[in-house]
């Protein structure tokens, strides 16, 4: 279950909603000149929490501006972390409001959309008592899993004027990390078993656990009943397919009868929308045009024509439960026998060893069982642990991942040495020890759990 605990790192975990977020705005003393810019920090609340925001806008500026609150990614995510979002949206002619995502029941493995959507209402809230901001013109800007965050927030509210997303997904979370996963690994050099073992089995398995916060959150049904006008921007994303997404967030808002819906793509950006060469590479600098695309759309002036849709390598794919006889439970239980097993057999053949005991007839091809059994067990959850969380293969050698080559042939050699010592153990002749007797079923039994779960995990496939 490591492994499973280690993807969750990148997610998030659900608590049930919270109740209407009611909003108390307490400005800093004073402004910050930040440039031509002025910088406030405010308090706000949402349901029983305190939000800390900093309200960004052009210095000098009169008269009521659109004001747009930024909704953020997933993970622990500050303010400070759109800074450049919210400075060049200033310059734009918007009071930008962005804030620190809560703590209190959003983690790896905790967090509610519903709840994330009451803190952005709560944001509209404040810029909507302030007297430099059009109460008519206040929007939501939501990146990637803001994408999914916003249009939930704007589904509750009138006083939501318009939707921005970047880099939104039309997918369900888990399909979408899947579809992530492959991309990245891919990029990386992996290639075959490797690849369905990370973004398909092991997401799988972390929702089986209880461990992927909204994993089977729909988007579509409140795309369906979203009535403002929505503009949807995606760059050369490698983290949701942009092809996919925007066919279906623009036909779910059709469907819904709402036609003022504008989608873009900026092919030399990333997944946020910042200047990146191949879409992998994380750029400083926001992507040329972007900003500008989204004053001119709110100020009505925008490009209200779609862009064609771009190419996109792979489509997703569907994840299906897992049975439980593979589920979560039974992973962990057989992870444990294993490794019990295996460790204990080398464990008692050098005690016996330091006695000066004779080995057992046949006790060669147990003890290349029990060696190769455990290392890989322990090879394969040290090395998933090292993708998952550094989406890197490590040294590759004719295009294959070193170590994962290094696995899969000890998986070979654990499962020919449980079959050698199965027709040994059956075949012999003299009658051994009790103990010894013992030991050999308990490492034929490790040695036929190992089977199907080295195939489970990819480690006897190509």
């Amino acid at each position: 279950m490591a492994p499973l605990v280690a993807m969750a790192v990148a997610l998030g975990g659900q608590v049930p909603a919270a109740t209407a977020a009611t909003t108390t705005a307490t400005a800093a003393p004073a402004g910050q000149q930040a440039g031509q810019q002025v910088e406030q920090d405010v308090d706000f609340r949402s349901g029983d929490v305190t939000l800390h925001g900093t309200v960004t806008e052009a210095a000098g500026g009169t008269g009521p501006r659109p004001g747009i609150v930024l909704v953020h990614g997933a993970g622990p995510e500050k303010r400070a972390g759109y800074r450049a979002e919210a400075e060049a949206m200033a310059r734009a002619g918007f009071v930008v409001l962005g804030y620190d995502k809560r703590t209190t029941g959003y983690s790896m493995t905790r967090r509610s959309y519903s709840q994330l959507a009451d803190d952005a209402l709560a944001g509209v809230r404040t810029l909507a008592q302030r007297t430099d901001v059009d109460p008519h013109r206040i929007g939501l800007w939501g990146f990637s899993e803001g994408g999914w965050v916003a249009p939930l927030a704007a589904s509750r509210s009138g006083q939501v004027a318009y939707v921005v997303v970047v880099g939104a997904s039309g997918l369900p979370p888990a399909r979408q990390q899947a579809w992530h996963l492959d991309n990245r690994l891919r990029h990386e050099g992996a290639s075959g078993s490797l690849l369905e073992s990370v973004s398909v089995t092991g997401t799988r398995l972390l929702d089986d656990a209880g461990l992927f916060p909204e994993a089977h959150y729909d988007p579509v049904p409140v795309l369906e009943r979203l009535h403002q006008p929505v503009l949807a921007l995606w760059g050369n994303d490698k983290q949701v397919p942009p092809a996919e997404s925007a066919a279906i967030i623009g036909d779910a808002l059709h469907r819904g009868g709402n036609d003022d819906v504008t989608l873009r793509f900026f092919p030399q950006a990333d997944h946020k929308l910042h200047v990146s060469a191949d879409g992998f590479t994380r750029g400083e600098q926001l992507t040329p045009g972007y900003v500008d695309t989204v004053a001119a759309w709110v100020a009505g002036q925008g490009h209200r024509v779609n862009d064609p849709l771009p190419g996109q390598d792979r489509r997703s794919r569907a994840l299906a439960a897992v049975p439980a006889p593979e589920g979560s439970v039974a992973q962990a239980a057989a992870f444990l026998l294993m490794t019990l097993v295996f460790a204990g057999y080398l464990l008692s053949g050098l005690v016996r060893r330091l006695r000066r005991r004779p080995a057992a007839p046949g006790a060669g091809a147990a003890r290349w069982l029990a060696g190769s059994g455990l290392a890989a067990t322990l090879g394969f959850l040290g090395y998933f642990l090292f993708v998952t969380t550094t989406l890197a293969t490590g040294p590759q050698l004719g295009g294959r991942p070193v170590v994962w080559s290094v696995l899969q042939l000890l998986a070979v050699c654990a499962v020919v040495a449980t079959g050698v010592t199965a027709v040994r153990a059956w075949r012999g002749r003299a009658p051994a020890p009790a103990g010894a007797r013992v030991r050999i079923g308990a490492l034929l039994v490790a040695g036929a759990v190992f089977v199907p779960w080295a195939l489970f995990w990819g480690l006897l496939l190509p």
